[in-house]
């Protein structure tokens, strides 16, 4: 079953309680919040108390993606905000399998995630201490990019070390009904999708689109 989880960054942010509301009764399996710093990627989006609003308007599981430097310094406050998985950049701390750890203790699904131009050997040895693996399509930091296909090798790649483990696959970054089955061929069960989603005329069938390509 592939898990649609579209991404906050992406919606009217004048009105985000009834965007996710929306977005939750579209279909979405998933709510997918990027939060960003403004330093380990060039943009700032929200924090920890926007992700408390989030938990309050939906009962959909919160995926919070952190594209933040040192995540370690800030798992509680999302733990205590209502995250359901907290995924953190194998980039962004030199102690992931702590990190990792950490965030599984506190009873919180934990994912690590690369970056387009990181190698994913490290999963092998990480692969016992997550229950996501979160692969960026698009070089973090902005919405509505381009897809990068090379990334599809890397999908192949994780689907193999990840084998029948209960973990998800999960691809962020220019997810289109028209790369979507690429993307599923190659072994992803979780597919982000921002602008694809927000931006389409009829976002439930744009849902739909995807899941089913």
């Amino acid at each position: 079953m592939i898990k649609i989880a579209p991404s906050i960054l992406a919606a009217d942010f004048s009105k985000l309680g009834q965007q996710i509301e929306f977005i939750d009764a579209c279909g979405a399996d998933m709510i997918h919040c990027d939060v960003m710093d403004g330093m380990f990627v060039p943009n700032y989006s929200f924090g920890h108390s926007m992700v408390k609003m989030f938990r309050e308007h939906t009962e959909k599981p919160l995926d919070v993606h952190l594209m933040i430097e040192k995540p370690e310094r800030y798992i509680d406050e999302f733990v205590a905000a209502g995250a359901d998985y907290i995924t953190v950049h194998f980039e962004a701390t030199p102690h992931v399998h702590r990190v990792l750890n950490y965030i599984r203790s506190k009873g919180v699904k934990s994912g690590v995630v690369y970056n387009p131009g990181t190698p994913i050997d490290s999963l092998k040895h990480l692969i016992d201490s997550v229950d996501m693996v979160l692969l960026m399509s698009v070089n973090p930091g902005f919405g509505g990019q381009k897809f990068i296909p090379s990334v599809l090798e890397k999908v192949k790649q994780a689907r193999e070390i990840i084998g029948n483990r209960d973990v998800l696959l999960e691809v962020d970054g220019g997810v289109t009904k028209e790369n979507a089955a690429a993307l599923k061929a190659a072994g992803a069960n979780v597919l982000v999708a921002g602008s694809s989603v927000f931006s389409a005329s009829d976002p439930k069938k744009a849902i739909e689109e995807i899941r089913n390509a």
